[in-house]
């Protein structure tokens, strides 16, 4: 039986991280020659493109700005690590930094070219940006499932690289698996990791939206989220109910129904009799419910 494959990534990382936080002190930016016995090298801005495997999708404008004004005034503190790609250069870690230079009207800046395996450049895109927490969780899913797709590593072998426990992994993971319209909540902020994960337990797609954008109304806590999910799966038999074609007129009335409680209501009819259920998802809900329904009365 052959070996098992070690692959040594985190001390490999490790190695290259060290030269990556190179500092320049401005007043010694154009001794060029010092720079290059450190590895430094200035390269112009328009030969180098961004990483194909970089994680991080969204750029705040308003901090690249930020950067971008103190680039300006005091130069690039930090060199961005590249390495060769078959025009110019690639981008392994300082997107960032590269966008703002762009941005300050900067033509070269100093860099740190390495040769690098693909797998070397995709894991320290993401291991950068989760060490500077510039990723959101949705990102940075993405990130640990394409170094799982991509490249085969197991969720050990993942977990070891990036210094995260297994099951944070595991949990990083569940948010793919989310309605795309959910993963956005997440990515804009507007939703929690940890409200996200939690309505990932419901295998419903139409009841996790519906259960996300109650929680951002409502503002919920994760707790309460728990909570709610657990009162809503105590009626499993409803859950598994199968589901009879309406018609047009029972869906209107629905509606109807909808706008005046404020909640889904559903509509069973069987012949000339029929039953009518109204959803509530907390106690205060409930009481208000009620409180319509007295002021109807």
């Amino acid at each position: 039986m052959a070996a098992p494959k070690n692959r040594g990534l985190g001390k490999g990382l490790d190695a290259l991280f060290s030269s990556s936080e190179i500092k320049i002190p401005t007043e010694s930016a154009n001794d060029a020659e010092q720079l290059e016995e450190r590895g430094i090298s200035f390269i112009d801005i328009n030969d180098i493109k961004p990483n194909e495997k970089q994680p991080r999708k969204n750029f705040d404008e308003e901090k690249l700005e930020e950067l971008a004004t103190s680039i300006r005034e005091h130069g690039l503190i930090q060199p961005v690590i590249l390495r060769h790609s078959e025009i110019g250069y690639e981008i392994v870690a300082g997107e960032r930094r590269w966008r703002a230079c762009r941005k300050a009207g900067i033509k070269e800046i100093p860099s740190i070219v390495k040769e690098l395996t693909d797998e070397q450049n995709m894991l320290i895109a993401i291991i950068e940006n989760m060490q500077r927490e510039d990723l959101n969780p949705i990102e940075e899913a993405e990130g640990l499932n394409q170094m799982i797709d991509s490249f085969g590593l197991t969720q050990e072998e993942v977990s070891k690289s990036i210094g995260k426990s297994r099951p944070y992994i595991t949990n990083a993971l569940r948010l793919l698996k989310l309605p795309e319209q959910i993963r956005n909540l997440v990515s804009e902020g507007k939703l929690s990791s940890g409200h996200a994960r939690a309505i990932a337990g419901i295998s419903d797609p139409e009841k996790q939206i519906e259960i996300a954008e109650y929680a951002i109304k409502k503002e919920l806590s994760v707790r309460e989220i728990e909570k709610l999910i657990k009162e809503l799966g105590t009626d499993k038999k409803k859950n598994k109910q199968k589901k009879i074609d309406k018609t047009p007129d029972v869906k209107r009335v629905e509606e109807d129904l909808k706008q005046i409680m404020g909640t889904k209501v559903n509509l069973s009819q069987k012949g000339k009799k029929g039953r009518i259920e109204i959803e509530y998802y907390s106690k205060e809900e409930l009481e208000r419910l009620i409180e319509l329904l007295k002021s109807l009365a």
